[in-house]
């Protein structure tokens, strides 16, 4: 049995990232926030509590982990979201950001990445923006794209040392992901266009299978119809 390790899994495209993996015959281990839990249970899943912006916290779970598993897979979904245009931008705000949508990423993905490039193999997916790539969906998210730029070069480094080991990274990039949330925020959009976390979850699924292993490209864009 395969090992996936997910960070974030309580959220909606968490809970449909572990529901996937589940179904293909994985043994999860899912973080979530302290107090929080996945609402549901299954034989193959290992919880633990976690605080992903604190290196020490996510460090001593990954470290407790990796003592008793083989990671073949590490799906990285912690992040936040912040409006904001340069004028509205300060320091804290870009603080706030960097930590939830970099810190998180980088302090779970470097033990992890140690480990698999110990077992000469494994997957790590990260979860990019548009607006980090594109400016004009940025400008008025200033904070969030900035600390969302800084994932894709996390994804860069990662594959130019783990290339010799057969370790890859990918940073999957969705358009709106069609959430409860996001439908009450913007009621009169088209929620066809919009990218479902059952299709994310799949993508993520095939880059970590037999299949998806031919698969170099760093950015996956998801973007629906939007």
């Amino acid at each position: 049995m395969k090992t996936v390790f997910i960070t974030g899994a309580s959220g909606n495209l968490g809970k449909a990232v572990v529901e996937k993996f589940l179904a293909e015959g994985y043994k999860v281990i899912a973080t979530v926030s302290p107090g929080k839990t996945l609402g549901f249970e299954n034989a193959n899943i290992e919880t633990f509590e976690a605080d992903v912006t604190n290196e020490e916290s996510i460090s001593k779970v990954v470290n407790s982990v990796v003592s008793n598993n083989k990671i073949d897979a590490a799906i990285l979904l912690v992040g936040g979201f912040a409006m904001g245009s340069i004028q509205d931008t300060d320091g804290a705000s870009l603080k706030k950001m960097f930590s939830l949508n970099f810190e998180t990423a980088y302090f779970t993905a470097r033990p992890i990445f140690n480990h698999m490039m110990k077992q000469s193999a494994g997957r790590i997916v990260l979860v990019g923006a548009r607006p980090a790539l594109n400016p004009v969906d940025g400008k008025l998210t200033v904070a969030y794209a900035l600390s969302k730029s800084l994932i894709f070069k996390l994804a860069e480094l990662l594959n130019a040392e783990g290339a010799a080991n057969n370790v890859v990274s990918h940073v999957i990039v969705p358009s709106i992901i069609d959430t409860p949330v996001n439908r009450v925020a913007m009621p009169t959009a088209n929620f066809s266009d919009w990218v479902k976390a059952e299709e994310i979850a799949e993508t993520m699924f095939y880059l970590c299978s037999e299949k998806g292993s031919v698969i170099r490209d760093t950015t996956v864009k998801l973007y629906g119809h939007s």
